[in-house]
């Protein structure tokens, strides 16, 4: 993956930088910050679940900080599959969401996925917030199962 970049996105204070093995902590506690509400309101909410699934795929070398006005906010894994990429996470914290930060992240993605004329996977908990990001990016709904939704968002440029 080339996401690693420190030149500006779209919004032109988010910029995303390499992660090391040493910030799954930091990593992994914001994600659970970020998925708390969701996993609640399913009374699924199990903070030791959160991590140990996060760890069992953590990839240091596909995953990315998202920073905004130099501090980081979150970050994303993307992972590269024989025929997509797979956006396995993208996680902004609740108090910087709202903010364009993660359209401004996903057109990385999605450049990224369409210079290699690959469609994009992602997963999503279903009584998320984030289906409706999805969606409003042009992801569209493949599979529902009991607790996800899973979407697909084709290559602009496909072959």
């Amino acid at each position: 993956m080339h996401l690693t970049s420190s030149a500006p996105v779209l919004h032109q204070s988010v910029t995303l930088s390499a992660v090391e093995s040493g910030d799954f902590e930091s990593l992994v506690a914001l994600r659970i910050e970020a998925m708390r509400e969701s996993l609640e309101r399913l009374e699924r909410f199990d903070p030791v679940r959160a991590r140990e699934r996060f760890r069992s795929g953590y990839s240091p070398e596909c995953t990315c900080h998202i920073e905004f006005n130099g501090e980081r906010v979150g970050f994303l894994v993307v992972k590269p599959e024989a025929d997509a990429l797979l956006l396995e996470h993208l996680y902004i914290h609740p108090s910087a969401q709202g903010q364009g930060i993660g359209s401004s992240v996903l057109a990385l993605v999605f450049e990224e996925a369409d210079s290699k004329a690959l469609p994009v996977r992602v997963g999503a908990l279903r009584e998320s917030d984030s289906n409706r990001f999805y969606v409003r990016h042009g992801f569209q709904l493949i599979e529902q199962v009991e607790f996800d939704n899973y979407y697909v968002r084709p290559s602009k440029n496909a072959l």
